[in-house]
């Protein structure tokens, strides 16, 4: 199987090219994000940034760092399923870290959306990561299919949790301007 690892993976170039092209992107745009927060009035603390907008960061890396892996020319299927399963396992570790940080924050309390973004999508996305790996791991070329859609996933994920802390920076600022309009 040493010649058809790396056949079936260069199908993939041109995804993981695109997928990890934006997540690199994406990454750095999350800086203008923060910086948007810091600029504000708005009630944060290093609890709420490490809760709501880390994790966004941390799945764009994920994706890169499943793009980068799969676009090496490897050999067997198994080996970058070593990197992809490891990776998957400390996401998992991960958004339950998350966990513990949004229940101990203080400076924003979540709703429904939240948790189903930033636990309950998260956390599918690296479990299934672990089922691609296993199955990359055996050589089935389904897994490939699993994996690329995990690394899509998390690009999604992180773009919605991105959007989701912009418009809410927009409304508090908004509101922010109102109020101070009506002052004398």
């Amino acid at each position: 199987m040493e010649t058809s690892a790396h056949s079936v993976l260069s199908l993939w170039e041109s995804f993981y090219v695109i997928v990890g092209s934006s997540a690199g992107g994406l990454t750095g745009l999350m800086f203008v994000v923060i910086t948007l927060a810091a600029d504000s009035n708005l009630p944060r603390t290093e609890e709420s940034l490490n809760a709501f907008g880390t994790p966004n960061v941390i799945h764009f890396v994920a994706a890169l760092l499943i793009s980068a892996v799969l676009s090496a020319p490897w050999h067997q299927l198994r080996d970058p399923a070593h990197v992809i399963g490891a990776t998957a396992l400390a996401g998992v570790v991960y958004v339950l870290i998350v966990l513990r940080r949004m229940l101990k924050q203080t400076g924003y309390k979540p709703v429904l959306e939240d948790w189903v973004w930033h636990q309950v999508l998260p956390m599918i996305a690296y479990a299934t990561l672990f089922v691609g790996a296993a199955g990359m791991s055996h050589d089935q070329t389904w897994a490939l299919f699993t994996v690329g859609g995990v690394a899509l996933f998390l690009l999604f994920i992180g773009i919605h949790n991105a959007w989701d802390t912009v418009t809410y920076i927009a409304a508090t600022r908004q509101q922010e301007t109102r109020g101070t309009e009506k002052s004398p």
